[in-house]
């Protein structure tokens, strides 16, 4: 393969920017600081822009220029939807073939290092992950699904899986840390999943990942609502005052 272009390359950078919270919800993508940032004309960038816009990654501003989309309730509800009916089919393809030594290895990797975050959590006093925790947890967890997702050997299908974790993954809301429970039962699923893969068991392998996913879905609206809820209470409060003076608009 030849080296990437730089339509490529911006692509991929604007990406990382906004999973790794650099560039948060709503923040403006500019295209002159990318083509700085990035030692290039301003034409790339906004081919990448444009590309990124009509997978859902950016959205036109009213203001004019784009902006990192925010999703409401029903666009998670329907990234979901879709992350079941391409993860369950793809993992059911996995499981009827045989499973290969070394990948069986990586994934029981990952699954590992979840459990060593788990009793590292446990250990400590709010038993919830800290930011270092949180990211050897995302690296794990995202990890085992892309590796997982990779042994169906459908390039279009891995593309759509990962294009679809990622809009799940940084939108609307910073996601808390985990519990230990929680992070248990993450480990559990996934060594479920694994176990089943291994067993050529597709059924169980289906039925374990389409649980999995369902309670993150869940767990992500239950986040989205106590969000909203905060927001529109900020919202009436600053209502109630003047922003300058703070008291009450009678």
């Amino acid at each position: 393969m030849g080296k990437p272009s730089v339509r490529e390359k911006a692509y991929r950078h604007i990406q990382r920017l906004v999973a790794d919270g650099t560039l948060e919800a709503g923040a403006a993508v500019s295209e002159l600081v990318l083509a700085k940032e990035l030692g290039s004309s301003r034409t790339p960038i906004r081919e990448a822009m444009n590309q990124l816009a009509a997978e859902g990654l950016l959205e036109v501003s009213p203001n004019g220029g784009m902006v990192v989309s925010q999703l409401k309730r029903e666009d998670i509800i329907e990234l979901y939807e879709l992350r079941e009916a391409l993860e369950v089919y793809a993992v059911g393809k996995v499981a009827r073939v045989p499973l290969r030594p070394a990948d069986k290895d990586r994934l029981q990797y990952m699954v590992d290092l979840i459990a060593t975050v788990e009793r590292e959590v446990e250990q400590r006093a709010t038993r919830e992950l800290d930011s270092e925790q949180m990211t050897r947890f995302i690296a794990a967890d995202l990890g085992f699904h892309a590796l997982l997702m990779s042994m169906s050997n459908n390039s279009r299908i891995q593309k759509l899986i990962n294009d679809t974790r990622l809009l799940i993954r940084i939108f609307a809301i910073q996601r808390r840390g985990h519990t230990a429970e929680e992070l248990r039962s993450i480990r559990d699923y996934h060594q479920k999943i694994l176990d089943a893969v291994a067993n050529h068991d597709s059924a169980l392998a289906m039925q374990m990942l389409a649980e999995h996913i369902q309670i993150s879905q869940r767990e992500r609206l239950n986040q989205y609502d106590d969000w909203r809820r905060e927001f529109r209470l900020q919202q009436d409060i600053s209502t109630m005052f003047n922003v300058g003076s703070m008291e009450p608009v009678l």
